[in-house]
């Protein structure tokens, strides 16, 4: 019998929780009750948890409720909740994959706490020096993974093509049937432009492409995220941060500038009802929900960090991310990867 995929999630973490936790969780339960290869582990108020569970139609058999005592507020600090969370849902929750308890785990709350907790518990993968922050974001082609968002500041050549290796292993481990391609994300196209740690990284990178298990496609511009030419875009965690938020901003300005448009008169108003099914597919494509979700690499398990302002539909969509890295084998594909760097120098 194939072992069910073991999903533990934080329900205490994130705005609004745990409601709109488990009405993520019971679309993702909807979707997939079918497929019967998985199951999820809740932690937090029991009590509370047991309450609001009965407003939901949840098998019994797939979920599990471990109590625990406290929350870790989005206002503390690292420092100040290491010395609380040991009694806490984020901290139990990253603890179960120790325990043999989960495959993975999610959380929608305090992301350096949960950094600094997922370090201290599960510690790095010995080949990686830092660990990295990966998002998914949209793409004329589909989908590409981006690293760092901000785990770190600064970063060398080795950790840049460390984390092109885990980006590459990600990627292939959610699209298994496609080939990852990896670019340097600079301020040009030229190999001579950049600084030292990135023409560095470039020239490892070039060398790795020839053998390893994706295809390194030089630098690419920030103008040139979405063209879908790469699905594995490297920087460092200061970069990365920078280009998320503005991209963030930038889909928002546009559909609320375009929003604006279309009802300023009555012609713009009946020429909204020409274009409805258009603007919905257009508004569904840049949905945040759909990328919700960002993945710490590096770490001897994973685990997955939903936005905390999310909507129950992007919590829904950090559920499905999860199921989909473990479905995916991404411990192996990343060990796989290293294993093959390690192999190079």
């Amino acid at each position: 019998m194939t072992k069910k995929i073991t999903i533990a999630i934080d329900a205490m973490g994130g705005d609004n929780a745990p409601r709109k936790n488990l009405e993520g969780l019971e679309i993702f339960v909807k979707k997939n009750l079918k497929k019967k290869d998985f199951h999820i582990i809740l932690y937090g108020n029991k009590e509370i948890l047991d309450k609001e569970i009965k407003n939901f139609n949840f098998p019994l058999e797939i979920i599990d409720i471990i109590h625990t005592e406290n929350v870790v507020s989005d206002e503390e600090t690292p420092l100040t909740a290491i010395k609380n969370s040991k009694n806490s849902s984020m901290w139990n929750a990253v603890k179960s994959q120790i325990e043999g308890k989960a495959d993975i785990t999610l959380s929608a709350g305090n992301t350096g706490v949960l950094l600094v907790i997922s370090k201290m518990i599960l510690k790095m993968m010995k080949e990686v020096s830092k660990p990295a922050l990966a998002g998914l974001w949209p793409s004329k082609k589909g989908m590409s993974v981006v690293l760092d968002l901000g785990a770190n500041i600064e970063c060398d050549d080795k950790n840049l093509v460390d984390f092109s290796e885990m980006g590459a292993a990600l990627y292939k481990s959610i699209f298994p049937n496609q080939q990852p391609y990896v670019s340097l994300l600079n301020i040009g196209s030229e190999e001579i432009k950049g600084t030292e740690h990135l023409k560095k990284a470039y020239t490892k990178l070039s060398e790795l492409s020839n053998e390893s298990n994706f295809l390194f496609n030089g630098y690419i511009e920030g103008n040139q995220l979405m063209d879908g030419k790469t699905n594995v875009i490297v920087t460092d965690g200061f970069t990365g941060n920078v280009a998320l938020k503005t991209a963030e901003g930038t889909a928002k300005f546009i559909t609320d500038s375009l929003k604006a448009s279309l009802t300023e008169n009555i012609l713009s108003k009946i020429s909204l009802i020409f274009s409805y099914f258009s603007l919905k597919r257009f508004k569904s494509r840049l949905d945040p929900s759909k990328y919700n979700g960002a993945i710490f690499l590096g770490l001897s398990g994973p685990v997955v960090k939903s936005h905390g302002g999310t909507n129950a539909l992007g919590f829904y969509y950090s559920i499905d991310l999860c199921y989909r890295i473990i479905k995916g084998d991404l411990m192996n594909e990343i060990k796989s990867n290293l294993k093959h760097l390690d192999a190079g120098n």
